[in-house]
């Protein structure tokens, strides 16, 4: 009797893993065909920002560089130069080059068009002009980030990301080795067990070797993203109590300006309010004279200088360099020179320090060549992942249905159902989506009976 009993435990608990295993396969197999070309897009379009020194160096040589001769033309002579080449235009920008062979920048508004003029610092005359719009990496920037779809991209592109991470936990869960048959189809492709066992491994292996770097590259990536980096950025800031009373010249400011608004500056930047200058009927500082400050701060010579627009506008001195240890923001009065704020990744707090370093090691700067090599490789292994997985399920796929797995109700299985719920909260767009997977399958799919077979549901 106890035989009978432990026998039929035994297949009870069977039963429940071959469910299991189905359930997460079939969300394995739904997430990976839908998501699977925008990895390729993201995988590609990372692929070649990953080299936006190099690139913009051979397309933008005649704009970047000069040979040294002599003194060079300050910064306000420079700035007069453009005003008179540009009378309509509004200065918005100065970035003076971080060598002695690059040229300066001066950022201008002119027809509702931004543009950037390159200066030869050492004649103070015009090297050449370029609407920032029409910037190739640019371009590549906005396909990477929102599908140059605005709003509506970048929603996409979140919950791509996102869904990401439950196609790493589904496919890890699959992968992971039910019996110890050593390597072979663990780490390493089984090249002899015939075509069908290969094309799997070919999809699996790989997949586990760049796990890590997928998920890091996924994580990494939110922060930037229009919903779900807002918000954590929002409460990221807010759970440090607001920033450091040592990065302040006097009082923190209540605005409801931030420096994002005024200045491109590094991540953990983008909510620090900004101050305003004192009216005391001074003059206002020239550009030179706030290089100097710059100079007298230490800050690194990539920065840039973004011009007060108004009479109590400060003056913003921002550094975003190849290594997170280097940012700076500074808020300057224009006025009295006076350093309102200085911040610096000092000052962040642990997680702006995380994700400084973490955005940095994305966009391959923080260790040079061989970030961007290694970050290359990871890029690349997402696309054979990908395409491996499509041509998988393309040769599996039988002709009268989609091929996914039959599985049963999610709501009988608790763990699974709780950790989706869990992805959901913790990603909200993925949380939506499962809601409007589930509206679609009770209101749609399960009352045609085509699409109830075709989907197997």
């Amino acid at each position: 009797m106890e035989a009978v009993k432990l026998n039929t435990t035994t297949q009870t608990q069977q039963q429940a893993n071959t469910s299991l295993y189905k359930a997460i396969w079939r969300w394995h197999f739904y997430a990976g065909i839908i998501f699977a070309p925008f990895l390729i897009i993201l995988s590609i379009t990372g692929s070649i920002y990953l080299f936006k020194p190099q690139i913009e160096q051979v397309l933008y040589h005649d704009y970047y560089y000069v040979n040294p001769q002599g003194d060079r033309v300050s910064a306000s002579q420079q700035i007069e130069e453009v005003k008179n080449l540009y009378p309509h235009a509004v200065v918005t920008k100065y970035r003076p080059g971080e060598n002695a062979t690059r040229t300066s920048e001066v950022g201008i508004l002119s027809d509702n068009k931004s543009l950037t003029i390159f200066m030869n610092p050492y004649t103070g005359k015009k090297v050449g002009e370029l609407n920032n719009e029409d910037r190739i990496m640019n371009k590549i920037e906005e396909f990477h980030g929102e599908l140059m779809a605005s709003t509506l991209g970048d929603r996409i592109v979140e919950l791509a990301a996102c869904w990401t991470i439950v196609l790493i936990i589904t496919g890890l869960y699959l992968w992971y080795p039910k019996k110890k048959n050593g390597l072979s189809g663990v780490f390493i492709p089984r090249f002899t067990k015939g075509k069908q066992i290969l094309r799997r491994d070919l999809h699996a292996v790989p997949a586990v070797w760049i796990t890590a770097g997928m998920f890091f590259l996924v994580m990494t990536g939110l922060p930037w993203s229009g919903f779900w980096g807002s918000h954590f950025q929002t409460i990221a800031t807010n759970a440090g109590a607001g920033y450091p009373p040592s990065i302040w010249g006097g009082n923190s400011p209540t605005s409801t300006v931030k420096t994002k608004d005024i200045a491109e500056v590094p991540w953990a930047a983008e909510n620090l309010d900004v101050p305003a200058s004192k009216i005391q009927g001074f003059i206002p500082l020239s550009i030179d004279e706030v290089m100097k400050i710059a100079k007298r701060e230490g800050i690194h010579p990539s920065y840039t200088i973004s011009i007060p627009q108004d009479q109590t506008g400060v003056y913003t001195l921002s550094a975003y360099p190849p290594k997170a240890e280097d940012e700076v923001t500074l808020h300057v009065d224009q006025y009295t020179g006076a350093v309102l704020a200085d911040y610096r990744f000092e000052n962040y707090g642990l997680v702006g320090k995380i994700v400084a370093l973490g955005i940095t090691l994305h966009k391959g700067t923080q260790f040079g060549f061989i970030n961007q090599l290694i970050s290359l490789l990871i890029c690349l292994g997402i696309m054979f992942v990908a395409i491996s997985g499509c041509y998988l399920w393309w040769k599996r796929k039988p002709e009268q249905n989609l091929g996914a797995p039959k599985a049963p109700s999610i709501k009988n299985m608790k763990v699974f159902l709780l950790i989706l719920i869990a992805l959901g909260i913790l990603f909200p767009l993925v949380g939506l989506s499962l809601i409007a997977v589930w509206i679609i399958d009770w209101i749609i799919i399960q009352r045609i009976p085509f699409l109830k077979r075709f989907l197997n549901a």
